[in-house]
Formats: structure tokens, sequence, C-alpha cells
């Protein structure tokens, strides 16, 4: 059985959990929070009563107008805000990147641990329109000869004619931050057609087909930050 801790389902508890995770990381949260509702809500009051007029019927646009944009101001910078406590509470945690790597939306296919050591460094595999994407995640110098390896047998597979980009996680020289690392998959430049992206799924397979199941680490990393995730969607 699993002693991971239970996601909350309720939308109310699942917030008031995030708002726990989140605090423990940004103690000043409530304070933040509140002062954007109170701003937010007097410069939409402010506009609103200059625009709509103060009959009874501007005042009660006025009000719903103020407690809808408020609340979403707030809710917005609450989930920034809970982002990035999350990656700061995961970052150094083996596992932190492929976890992160599920954020990903659209067409990209995510697949974890496609390359390991015994020492816990690993790859994971990201493929969409850049082609082929490599993430490493351990010891820097075993993480880079590792990578080197998964690219040269990815590349093998996929051909020439489909880049092969290596990425390492971390804070050193060269490295890409976690917080930052879907974003800068995000931003590659797009190098295949979704037909050529569908074919390199296939490809890929017959690799994947050869390996030895990878031993994913077990722990709350994965399941926290998907569960954020889930409590900022609602």
């Amino acid at each position: 059985m699993s002693n991971a801790p239970a996601v909350p389902t309720g939308r109310i508890a699942q917030m008031r959990q995030a708002y726990r995770n989140t605090k423990q990381t940004d103690p000043k949260l409530g304070w933040m929070l509140l002062g954007v509702w109170l701003l937010t809500a007097a410069i939409v009051a402010t506009l609103s009563l200059l625009l709509i007029g103060t009959g009874w019927l501007g005042i009660v646009l006025t009000v719903l107008l103020t407690l809808t944009t408020a609340s979403l101001a707030t809710i917005t910078v609450f989930g920034r805000r809970a982002e990035r406590s999350m990656y700061q509470q995961a970052e150094g945690q083996v596992g932190a990147a492929g976890a992160a790597l599920t954020m990903l939306r659209g067409r990209w296919d995510v697949k974890q641990a496609v390359g390991f050591t015994k020492q816990q460094d690993v790859v994971h595999r990201v493929i969409g329109r850049p082609g082929v994407i490599l993430v490493g995640e351990g010891n820097p110098s075993r993480t880079r000869s590792l990578l080197a390896s998964e690219a040269k047998k990815h590349q093998r597979i996929v051909g020439e004619e489909t880049p092969v980009t290596t990425l390492v996680v971390g804070r050193g020289e060269g490295e890409v931050p976690l917080p930052k690392l879907v974003k800068r998959i995000r931003k590659l430049p797009k190098a295949i057609k979704p037909a050529q992206q569908t074919d390199i799924l296939y490809k890929v397979k017959a690799l994947d087909a050869m390996r030895p199941a990878a031993p994913m680490p077990r722990g709350p990393v994965p399941t926290s930050m998907r569960g954020a995730r889930r409590m900022m969607r609602g």
C-alpha cells in the first residue's frame, strides 16, 4: 500500500491544502492576497461608478463586477505563487523534473526515465514539434554522459533530419532551473510537422521495448506537483 498523502478531492479542500503548502515558503501570502483583492476592488469599483453611474442599477452592476474581478485577480496571483512555491519545495528532489514535464499541455508526448543509472540519475524524453527533447536530472557529470548516450541512440532511431535536444536540470552553468524547464521547452523552435511527430513516436517504441523497466523513485514529488496543478485548475 502507498504511504503518499492523498490529494484532497473537494474544490474548497484543494484550495485550503494549496494555501497551506504555499504558505510554508511564502509566509506573507495571506496579506499579499488580501492586498491584491482590496486594490483590485478599489480600482474596479471607482472606474465602474464613473462609467456606469451611481443609480441603483449602476451600484448593483458595480458590486457584481467588483467582486468578480477582484476574486479572479486574487485567484490568479495565488495560482502563480502556489506554482512557484511548488517548484521551490520540489527542486533538488529525485523525480522533480519528470513531474514538471507532466505539466506540458497539448501535443507533447512525455515519457519519464527512458534512461537511468544506479545512482538515480535519470533522463526523461519529450517529443513535440521541436523534435526529441531529452531532459536529464541528477549528478551533472553523470547526467551529461547519460544524456550523450541517449542522444546517440535516439538520433539513430529518428534519423538525422529530426533534432535531438538535450537539457540538464539544475542551477549550474548551462543548466535549466526546474521552474523554467517547461517554459524553456515550449520556446524551442518548431522543426517537424505533426505527421512526422507521429512517425517518431512509433520509431522510439522499438527503442523503449528493448529497455529494462525503469526504477522510478517513489515519493511525494510527482504526486504533489500534479496535485497542486489540479488544485489550481479546480
